[in-house]
C-alpha cells in the first residue's frame, strides 16, 4: 500500500484476530511484535478496523438487503455495553449470510430496520414480541419451548407438596418429548433422510398429539401460561418447518452465531463509542459472511483494503451471479 508502513496482509490479519478470534487490540499488538517483529501501537489496530469498516459499509448494507429478500432468516439478540450503557447486539442471518447490528434499543422498530416492512420470508426466532410484525410466517424455536418446559418443571418442584399440581410433571415431560421428536423430524427432512411428502401427515399427527397433551387444565400459573400458548392461534408456528422446506425447527443457528459477540463482550466489556459500535457491527458481519461463502476471510479483507468496493463485493461471494 503506497505510503503505508504496514502492509495489507498484516492489517487484514490484525482485523481477523480482533473480529473473528476476539483478541484485544493490545494483545494483537503483542502478537505482531513477538511473532513477526512488526511494531505498532494498539491505536493503529483500532485504525485498521475503522478504515476497513468505513470502506465495507456499502457491502454491509447490501447484506441487509439480501436478507430482506431471503426465503429463511434466523434472528436473535443479546445484551451489549457501549460506554457503560446497556445496548443490544442484534443478529439476522442464514446459511449464506450474517448481519450484526448494535443498537441502544430492543424494540420492534429496530427489528423493522433490519428486515424492512416487506419481508416475505420465514423468520426463525424465539417468542420475543418485537418480531411479531416481521414476515408472513415464522417458526417458534422448539428448543426454547423445551427449555421453558424444563424450567417450569424445576420451579414446580420447589413448591410444597400440598401446592403442587400432579398434572404438571407429566405435561412438562410430554412437551419436552414432543419437541425432541419434532426436532429429530426437522433434521431428517432437511438432510433428505425423510422425503418432504412425509411432512404434511406428520403435521396432522403431531398437532393431534399436542392437543392431547394440553387437554387438561393446569393450576400452576407458569405451566398454564405455556399451555395457553400451545393451544392458542400462535401454536401453528410450532409446525412452520413442516409447511416450508428448508426451515429449521430451532433457532440454534442464531444462538451459535450471536455467541461470538457474547464471548467478545466478556473479553472487551463491549465498545466505547458510536464508531466502535459501527465497526463491531460491520466487520463481524463481513467476516462471518465470508466464512459462510467458503471465502478465506483474511484473503477477502486484503481485497477490501487494496481494491475498490465492487471488486471486494464480488470477491465476497462464491457465486457472483
Amino acid at each position: 500500500m503506497p505510503g503505508a508502513l504496514i502492509g495489507p496482509q498484516a492489517k487484514a490479519t490484525a482485523i481477523y484476530l480482533r473480529q473473528e478470534m476476539g483478541i484485544t487490540y493490545r494483545k494483537v499488538q503483542q502478537i505482531f511484535q513477538q511473532l513477526f517483529g512488526l511494531t505498532f501501537v494498539p491505536a493503529s489496530a483500532v485504525g485498521f478496523d475503522r478504515r476497513a469498516a468505513s470502506k465495507a459499509t456499502p457491502i454491509y448494507e447490501d447484506i441487509r438487503e439480501k436478507l430482506r429478500v431471503s426465503a429463511v432468516v434466523h434472528a436473535d439478540e443479546t445484551s451489549w455495553r457501549n460506554d457503560g450503557l446497556g445496548h443490544f447486539a442484534w443478529y439476522a442471518g442464514n446459511d449464506d449470510l450474517a448481519f450484526f447490528h448494535i443498537d441502544r434499543h430492543r424494540s420492534a422498530s429496530v427489528a423493522r430496520s433490519l428486515f424492512g416492512d416487506q419481508f416475505g420470508g420465514v423468520l426463525v426466532r424465539d417468542r420475543y414480541a418485537a418480531y411479531n410484525a416481521i414476515g408472513k410466517d415464522w417458526q417458534a424455536c422448539l428448543a426454547h419451548i423445551s427449555r421453558n418446559a424444563k424450567d417450569i418443571g424445576r420451579e414446580h418442584l420447589l413448591l410444597p407438596k400440598s401446592d403442587q399440581d400432579p398434572r404438571v410433571d407429566p405435561f412438562v415431560a410430554d412437551i419436552r418429548q414432543l419437541c425432541s421428536k419434532l426436532c429429530d423430524l426437522g433434521h431428517a427432512l432437511r438432510s433428505g433422510e425423510l422425503p418432504w411428502s412425509k411432512a404434511a401427515p406428520a403435521h396432522k399427527r403431531f398437532s393431534r398429539q399436542l392437543a392431547r397433551i394440553c387437554k387438561q387444565p393446569l393450576t400452576f400459573k407458569p405451566a398454564a401460561t405455556l399451555r395457553t400458548f400451545l393451544l392458542g392461534p400462535e401454536s401453528k408456528h410450532l409446525f412452520t418447518f413442516l409447511r416450508h422446506p428448508g426451515v429449521a425447527p430451532t433457532n440454534n443457528h442464531a444462538e451459535q452465531s450471536v455467541r461470538r459477540l457474547v464471548i467478545f463482550r466478556k473479553v472487551s466489556f463491549g465498545t466505547r463509542s458510536s464508531s466502535g459500535m459501527k465497526t463491531h457491527s460491520v466487520l463481524p458481519s463481513l467476516v462471518l459472511t465470508a466464512k459462510r461463502q467458503d471465502v478465506d476471510p483474511i484473503g477477502w479483507l486484503k481485497v477490501l483494503l487494496t481494491q475498490d468496493t465492487p471488486a471486494a463485493q464480488a470477491a465476497l461471494y462464491h457465486n457472483t451471479s
